[in-house]
C-alpha cells in the first residue's frame, strides 16, 4: 500500500495503542528515511503528530521535521539507529505550524529484499509518554507498597494477580493464591452470599463499594476478620482478561471498636434505666422485683435476688459453712423448666465450696459456665440440680449485695447459649447494679425495721380491746396507713371512771416514724391519768397542751367526750379535732355536736372550752380521725358527707358497721393512719335494768 495511501483523508487521525492499556490515548507516529535523510514513508499518525500531508513530505530531507537550530537531527536519529541497531532518545521536534514540542523517538534499521535499509522511525509526543509512565510507576508502586489489598480474578473467581497485602491479610504466601478460587482463601458463613455477590459482578456488571464481610482464612484459622471490601467488572477490551478486579481493607480492629462502643452505650442506658427504676419504694421485695426488671431481658435471659440469713449480722462469712438465702424477686424469659428453677424455691442452701462462697469470699462478681462441675458444687438437691441443667442458662454472673460494708444478700444474671457470654465489662456493669441495688435494699431493709419498731410501740401503747361497760357498746378499728408512708400518731381511748361515768378519747400527732408514736403513747397516758382526776374536759385539754409544750409536741389534735349515763349528757371537748357525729336510734338523723373546734396541742396561750349536750338513749357516737374523711383531691365536707351517709340507715352491730364504714370510705391506696370508734350510749334506770336482763 503507498504511503500517500496511508495518509490519506479517509484514515484521518491518530493510530493509538489497542484499546484497554495504558497506551491507549498516546498517538503514535510511524516514518521512514532512507540512505540519504530523507523522509521515504509516512504514516497516518506522522500526519496527526508533525501535521503535514504525505505529499508535504515524502522524498524531502528529515530535516524538515526538527527546528531549524537541530538540523543534524535527523541525521544523528539515522547513524545510531544502524551502529545500535535500536536507539531512543527524546528530541524537539517541528509541526507543521511552526511550534516545536517535545518528542520521544524509537528508531531502528529495516532491510529490504534488495539489500536496502530504511529506518524506521516511531514517535509520540513527550507528554503522553510521560503520563503512561506515570501511570505505570503508581500502578507498579500501587501493587508494591500499598497497604490496601488488591487482587485481580478471572471469570472462574481465581486469583489472577494480587498483592503481598492481601497475601499479608490472608496468611498465605502470594504465589499459593494463584489459579486458586477466593472461595477457598476466604472461608465465610453467610450460607454463599458473598460468592453470590462475586458473581453477579462478574456475570451481570454490578459493582460493589464498601461491603463488609466476615471471614476466617486457613492461614489464620482462628481468627475472624472483617473486610471492607470493593469490586468492579474488568471489561476484556482487546486481549485482556475479563473477571472482576478488588480492593480489600481489613477492618477487624474498626468493628470490634464500634462494637464495643456500642455495648458500651448500652450498658449506660441500662444503668440509667436502672438507676431510674430501682428504689422507688422502701419495700425490700418491690426493690428486688425492681432490680430483675431492670435486667430482664435487655441484660440477661434470667435473674433472682436473695437475702442473706445470718444467724448474727454481727458475724464475719465463714466459707466452711453452708450458706441459707431467702429468695425475694425472680424473673426469666425462658421456657417452663427455667421459670419454675428460678420460682420454685423460696429458701435456698449453698455448702461449702460453692461459687457463691467464692464469690463472697472475694466480694466480687464472678460468671461461672452451667456445667456438670457447677452443678455438682451448688446445688445440693439432684432434681434441682438436673432442672438447672435443662433450663437453656449456658452461663450465671453471681454479684454480692453489699452495702454499708454489709453483705446484704446476692443477685444471679443467667444467659442462655444465644447470647454471648459475660465479658469483663459485663462484670463491671453487675457490679455497678448490685451495689446500687444494695445500697436501696438495705435503706428498705433499715426503713422496714424501724417501720416495725415503730408499729410495734404504736400498738403496745393503744387499748388492746376497750372495755364495754353497763352503759356503751364499744367497737373500734385502727388502720395503719400504707406500707409506703412512716407510722402516724393516731390514737383512741375508752376511760371508765367512777359514777358509771365513761371518757371517750381520740387523738393524732402530727408527724410520722416512732417519734409520733412516742408522742402519741404520752399524751393517752396523761389523758388517762387526768381523766381520773379532773371532769372538766377542758382542763384535761388544758394540762395536755401544757404535756405537748414541755415534751416539744408542735402539734396534735384531741377529741374528748365525758358522757354519764345517769343523766345522757355528756361535756365535750376539742383541740382542733374532726367533731363527733350522733346518730340517733332510728337511723334518719345523724348531726354533729355543737361547736368544738379548739386549736390544736402545742400551740399554747389559748384556753379550751367544754360545752355540754344531751345524747339520746341508744344514740351511737362516732369518733374518728381524719385518714377517715380525708383524701387527696377531696373536700373534707365531701368526707364528712360520705360519713354521715354511712351512719344513716340500719347500722347492724357496731362491729358489722365499723367494718362496712372503712371498706366504704378508705380507698385501696389510702395512706394515712385512721381510727374509728362506735359508742353506742345507753341511760341509767329502766335501760340499765332492761340491759341487765
Amino acid at each position: 500500500m503507498p504511503p500517500d495511501r496511508l495518509g490519506g483523508e479517509a484514515d484521518r487521525g491518530p493510530i493509538r495503542s489497542e484499546p484497554g492499556s495504558l497506551l491507549e490515548h498516546v498517538a503514535v507516529a510511524v516514518f521512514g528515511i532512507d540512505d540519504e535523510d530523507r523522509v521515504c514513508y509516512w504514516g497516518p499518525g506522522a500526519r496527526y503528530l508533525f501535521g503535514h500531508e504525505a505529499e508535504e513530505v515524502l522524498s524531502r530531507p528529515a530535516a524538515a521535521l526538527f527546528p531549524a537550530q537541530d538540523t543534524g537531527a535527523a541525521q544523528a536519529l539515522t547513524e545510531r539507529a544502524r551502529t545500535l541497531g535500536y536507539w531512543r532518545v527524546r528530541l524537539p521536534a517541528l509541526h507543521r505550524d511552526g511550534t516545536v514540542f517535545d518528542c520521544g523517538f524509537r528508531v531502528f534499521p529495516v532491510t529490504g529484499a534488495e539489500g536496502g535499509s530504511v529506518v524506521m522511525a516511531l514517535a509520540s509526543r513527550g507528554v503522553e509518554l510521560d503520563r503512561v509512565k506515570t501511570n505505570l510507576v503508581f500502578l507498579d508502586a500501587l501493587f508494591e507498597t500499598c497497604p490496601i489489598g488488591l487482587v485481580m480474578l478471572d471469570e472462574e473467581l481465581r486469583y489472577v494477580h494480587l498483592n503481598q497485602a492481601l497475601a499479608d491479610m490472608d496468611g498465605i504466601p502470594l504465589a499459593d493464591h494463584l489459579g486458586r478460587h477466593m472461595a477457598d482463601i476466604m472461608i465465610t458463613s453467610d450460607d454463599g452470599a458473598y460468592q453470590r455477590m462475586l458473581r453477579g459482578v462478574a456475570d451481570e456488571g454490578r459493582p460493589v463499594v464498601g461491603a463488609l464481610v466476615g471471614l476466617r482464612t486457613p492461614g489464620h484459622p482462628d481468627r475472624d476478620q472483617v473486610r471492607s471490601v470493593s469490586f468492579f467488572p474488568l471489561s476484556g477490551v482487546g486481549d485482556t482478561r475479563r473477571g472482576v478486579g478488588g480492593l480489600l481493607v481489613d477492618v477487624t480492629d474498626r468493628e470490634l471498636a464500634i462494637v464495643e462502643a456500642t455495648a458500651a452505650r448500652q450498658r449506660l442506658a441500662l444503668l440509667d434505666r436502672a438507676a431510674a427504676r430501682i428504689g422507688t419504694t422502701l419495700d425490700l421485695n418491690t426493690t428486688a422485683r425492681e432490680l430483675v426488671e431492670a435486667v430482664v431481658p435487655d441484660f440477661c435471659d434470667g435473674s433472682v435476688v436473695e437475702l442473706v440469713e445470718w444467724m448474727d449480722e454481727s458475724a464475719e462469712f465463714d466459707p466452711s459453712l453452708p450458706l441459707f438465702t431467702r429468695r425475694i424477686a425472680a424473673g426469666t424469659t425462658l421456657a417452663a423448666p427455667a421459670v419454675e428453677l428460678v420460682s420454685g424455691l423460696e429458701q435456698v442452701r449453698y455448702p461449702p465450696g460453692s461459687s457463691i462462697h467464692q464469690m463472697l469470699s472475694t466480694g466480687r462478681p464472678l460468671w461461672v459456665p452451667v456445667n456438670e462441675e457447677f452443678v455438682t458444687r451448688t446445688v445440693i438437691h439432684q432434681e434441682r440440680a438436673q432442672l438447672l441443667l435443662d433450663s437453656g442458662l449456658a452461663c450465671i454472673l453471681i454479684a454480692p449485695l453489699i452495702a454499708r460494708g454489709t453483705v446484704q444478700g446476692i443477685t444471679m444474671f443467667g444467659r442462655s447459649a444465644a447470647r454471648p457470654a459475660f465479658t469483663e465489662q459485663d462484670l463491671s456493669l453487675a457490679s455497678e447494679l448490685a451495689s446500687r441495688a444494695a445500697l436501696c435494699l438495705d435503706n428498705a431493709r433499715l426503713y422496714s425495721r424501724v417501720q416495725d419498731i415503730a408499729l410495734t410501740l404504736q400498738r403496745a401503747l393503744l387499748p388492746n380491746a376497750p372495755a364495754a361497760g353497763p352503759y356503751v357498746d364499744i367497737a373500734h378499728r385502727y388502720l395503719p396507713g400504707s406500707r409506703v408512708t412512716e407510722v402516724g400518731g393516731d390514737w383512741y381511748d375508752v376511760i371508765h371512771l367512777p359514777g358509771d361515768r365513761v371518757a371517750l378519747v381520740v387523738g393524732d400527732v402530727m408527724g410520722h416514724g416512732v417519734p409520733a408514736a412516742a408522742a402519741m403513747g404520752r399524751l393517752r397516758i396523761t389523758a388517762k391519768t387526768l381523766a381520773r382526776h379532773t371532769r372538766d374536759p377542758g382542763a384535761v385539754l388544758a394540762e395536755l397542751d401544757a404535756c405537748a409544750q414541755e415534751a416539744g409536741i408542735e402539734l396534735a389534735t384531741c377529741l374528748y367526750i365525758l358522757y354519764d349515763p345517769h343523766t345522757g349528757r355528756a361535756r365535750i371537748a376539742s383541740a382542733g379535732h374532726p367533731p363527733p357525729l350522733i346518730r340517733h336510734e332510728d337511723g334518719r338523723t345523724v348531726d354533729t355536736i355543737g361547736d368544738v373546734l379548739g386549736v390544736p396541742l402545742g400551740v399554747g396561750g389559748v384556753a379550751f372550752e367544754s360545752i355540754e349536750a344531751e345524747i339520746p338513749e341508744g344514740a351511737t357516737v362516732a369518733l374518728y380521725t381524719d385518714g377517715l374523711i380525708e383524701a387527696r383531691g377531696q373536700d373534707i365536707d365531701t368526707g364528712m358527707d360520705a360519713l354521715r351517709e354511712q351512719l344513716r340507715g340500719p347500722l347492724g352491730s357496731l362491729e358489722e358497721a365499723a367494718d362496712r364504714i372503712l371498706s366504704n370510705l378508705l380507698p385501696d391506696t389510702a395512706t394515712d393512719d385512721t381510727v374509728l370508734v362506735l359508742a353506742r350510749v345507753r341511760r341509767a334506770g329502766d335501760g340499765a335494768q332492761d340491759h341487765a336482763e
